[in-house]
């Protein structure tokens, strides 16, 4: 009985402090800061069909990130609907997540717009490829559960709160 108590104690502990990290809202900042996508615009690729910097006086703090913009309005476009202009799999290259792979290292100017939706590769082939090969979505889509578990655990072992005492 003793032995069920601390169990259950213990899995309610876990639950509770992972909580946050179970989320599954990731968000590629690099490996170190917290701008995503390399601090490129990520509504310009839908208004102007281009890869444009943003810039750090126009941002917006969303899923633990900050986003920068190349203007006001783009960044109050943003704010309005997220997800709308956010990347798939949070900025993570998409052919990278068609292997079941993440994929820190990015190339903001290696894009595609799929069904209305941003992906992002580490190049300019990789982005080409995700595009023409009909099963490379749906791989991609097929994956990313896994690479989500692949996050929780990479996160999981840099928190604070699953460090070694």
């Amino acid at each position: 009985m003793r032995t069920s108590y601390w169990t259950g104690a213990a899995f309610v502990a876990a639950v509770c402090l992972t909580g946050p990290v179970l989320a599954g809202d990731f968000v590629n900042t690099g490996y170190f800061g917290d701008v995503a996508i390399k601090g490129y615009d990520t509504v310009a690729y839908f208004t102007r069909n281009e890869a444009v910097e943003g810039s750090p006086r126009y941002t917006y703090r969303w899923l633990g990130a900050t986003w920068q913009f190349a203007s006001a309005e783009n960044r109050d476009l943003f704010a309005k609907e997220p997800a709308k202009y956010a990347p798939q799999y949070g900025g993570y290259c998409a052919d990278g997540v068609s292997f079941g792979t993440v994929t820190t290292n990015i190339d903001p100017k290696a894009w595609r717009i799929i069904d209305g939706k941003l992906y992002i590769s580490y190049d300019p082939g990789a982005a080409e490829g995700f595009e023409k090969n009909p099963s490379k979505l749906p791989d991609s889509k097929e994956h990313w559960s896994e690479v989500e578990q692949t996050l929780v655990t990479e996160k999981a072992g840099t928190d604070w709160r699953h460090a070694p005492r």
